[in-house]
């Protein structure tokens, strides 16, 4: 079954949250995700809320830019989430916006090294390992967990380039692929993704691939959607997106799915004027007309 969910954007206030998060426990939502987007809200501030606000829905946080965080700080938070609501907290990790490091004084030379880095001393930490590395970036010595989570868990990897894919195969559990992904694109990440796979020896383990889907529903639906492609420099690049009724969405969602996705999030438009109302339409009506 295709996997769906939705976000939370943080162009709304943190204050805004508590209710998204109760509608979505409540309509049956799957997943509700969570950016941090500098310089708007933390991703374990608000993950850490939208847990304890609910009882069932699992909570994405996608992604943590791992410039700006220390590696034992990203594994203490994540494990903790973990601990306190088991197999509930999805986690993402990625380069982070370049212009966006640059401004808070953490561009590093080679992103993809420090990836690298990042998701092997995270995903070594998070399985109780003790860990001891003097990478370019990543530097720890004798480094553990007190309270590593009780069983295994997924460290999903954002990624858009060639080579981002490939690492994302090698080194992380799962990928994220932002909203800007053509279906043509699609298919060929997911390539890239199981070339990195099959050169570390991971072909025969599991791996999501959980794509965003700009979506947007209402009477000027098209108007917005189209808007935010132009916005995002998007505008001329085809099947982006989708605008319409549950029955067009849940299509969109069939054609991802289809190209080589496990779980879409469908993404409201920044200007999206009823959040929660969003958020129920994924639950309730795109939901039942995804198979």
């Amino acid at each position: 079954m295709t996997g769906l969910g939705a976000v939370f954007r943080p162009q709304l206030p943190p204050e805004r949250l508590r209710d998204v998060v109760r509608v979505a426990d409540e309509s049956g939502l799957e997943e509700l995700w969570l950016w941090e987007d500098c310089f708007r809200e933390g991703g374990i501030s608000t993950a850490a809320a939208a847990l304890a606000w609910s009882e069932r829905v699992r909570v994405g946080v996608g992604l943590l830019p791992v410039p700006l965080r220390n590696v034992a700080i990203t594994a203490m938070e994540a494990a903790a989430l973990h601990r306190m609501f088991p197999g509930r907290a999805v986690l993402g990790v990625g380069h982070g916006v370049q212009d966006w490091m640059g401004q808070v004084g953490a561009r590093v030379e080679s992103p993809l090294t420090l990836l690298r880095e990042h998701l092997d001393a995270l995903r070594a930490l998070l399985r109780g390992e003790r860990v001891t590395t003097d990478g370019r970036y990543v530097k720890l010595d004798d480094v553990a967990l007190d309270w590593p989570p009780e069983g295994p868990v997924e460290v999903l990897a954002g990624a858009t380039g060639p080579r981002s894919l490939r690492l994302s195969g090698e080194a992380a559990d799962g990928t994220v692929l932002t909203a800007s992904t053509s279906l043509d694109g699609l298919r060929e990440a997911r390539r890239l993704i199981d070339e990195g796979r099959a050169a570390a020896g991971r072909s025969g383990e599991p791996h999501q691939v959980v794509v965003y889907l700009l979506a947007a529903t209402g009477p000027d639906a098209a108007a917005r959607l189209r808007a935010e492609l132009v916005a995002e420099g998007d505008g001329a690049v085809p099947d982006l997106g989708v605008a319409g009724d549950a029955g067009a969405v849940a299509k969109a969602v069939q054609r991802l799915a289809e190209a080589g996705a496990d779980t879409v999030i469908l993404q409201p438009t920044g200007d999206e004027p009823d959040p929660e109302g969003f958020v129920r339409f994924a639950a309730q009506e795109v939901r039942r007309l995804v198979p």
